[in-house]
């Protein structure tokens, strides 16, 4: 895990919907800080430091509120409906020295020797529930597909994690499989396989003056 990084947050007095679009419309992102049988705080946080720092792999923050500094973990993100841009943060009071459980994403590394035959590699969650002490937080799981033949699949329990790390998800959690691409059938095959529809026997239509049909037996 790298050093922490030191955030400046701004305490929010007002909360609710409205004024989270406000604090957005400045860049900067709303939050609530809890744990450790301590009030909840509503702050924000700068949006491009905060953003360029969970790039940079950053799990735990040293948070400036006020005049005391607060380290945290990230319990909980919540995008806008592109799941492009963080629209507000869950963050959790932490010691350096206990015991957490968070969600770290997973990183897949290797060409699946399955590709060479036609198949692709399908990744069916994009993290993993993990627990292990606030010092040791990975900055992602790593899981090696080079492997992965068509038909194989990965669970969580087939991934060595880092000493000291301890898995929480579901051990049987799917996380990737590599299947077969089906070919894509010619527009002589599907028509073959559409069936024609039923002629309707009895029933003779004609224009109206509008230019719409109708039945014969709607004309008498």
């Amino acid at each position: 895990m790298e050093k922490s990084l030191l955030l400046k947050a701004d305490i929010r007095e007002q909360t609710g919907s409205g004024h989270a679009a406000k604090v957005r419309k400045q860049r900067r992102i709303p939050a609530v800080v809890y744990g450790h049988k301590q009030k909840p705080v509503a702050i924000s946080l700068d949006a491009h430091n905060l953003v360029e720092g969970l790039h940079h792999g950053h799990r735990v923050f040293d948070v400036q509120i006020g005049k005391k500094k607060e380290t945290i973990i990230i319990k909980d993100l919540q995008y806008d409906h592109l799941g492009r841009d963080i629209i507000h943060m869950d963050l959790m009071r932490v010691d350096v020295t206990e015991t957490v459980r968070v969600m770290v994403p997973i990183e897949l590394k290797g060409t699946a020797k399955g590709t060479h035959d036609g198949g692709i590699i399908e990744e069916h969650t994009d993290s993993l529930e993990i627990e292990c002490k606030v010092t040791d937080i990975p900055e992602t799981i790593v899981v090696g597909v080079k492997e992965l033949g068509i038909g194989d699949t990965l669970h969580a329990d087939d991934i060595e994690l880092p000493s000291g790390v301890k898995l929480v998800s579901a051990p049987s959690t799917l996380l990737v499989t590599c299947s077969l691409v089906a070919a894509a059938k010619s527009t002589e095959e599907l028509e073959e396989e559409t069936p024609a529809a039923p002629e309707v026997i009895g029933e003779v239509k004609e224009e109206t003056e509008e230019g719409e049909e109708k039945s014969s037996e709607e004309a008498k």
